[in-house]
């Protein structure tokens, strides 16, 4: 029985990790290319709004990419850990 709960804890603790990531990718995904948007046209553009949406775009696509090599990442990474077989009550 509190094998069961250990497992659900460790459940818990990666889900709350990986709710955690894909809140701040997808607040970073709707607000990195605003800035870039906005900050490119006054600042690095001159107004030239094509330029703009470009460097949006890129940044759009830079949050994304980071976000999906994360993923990638961290699925091989749990599935290189070496899980120790738990001794029950009955192989005692």
């Amino acid at each position: 029985m509190s094998e069961q709960i250990a497992i659900g804890k460790l459940q818990t603790n990666a889900s709350n990790g990986t709710l955690f990531k894909l809140v701040v990718f997808s607040l970073s995904l709707g607000i990195v290319p605003l800035t870039s948007y906005f900050g490119s046209l006054y600042y690095i553009w001159d107004g030239n709004s094509t330029f703009a949406a470009i460097t949006a775009i890129v940044a759009a696509n830079v949050v994304l990419i980071s976000y999906i090599i994360l993923s990638i990442l961290e699925d091989k990474q749990t599935q290189n850990t070496p899980t120790t077989p738990t001794e029950s009550k009955k192989e005692r």
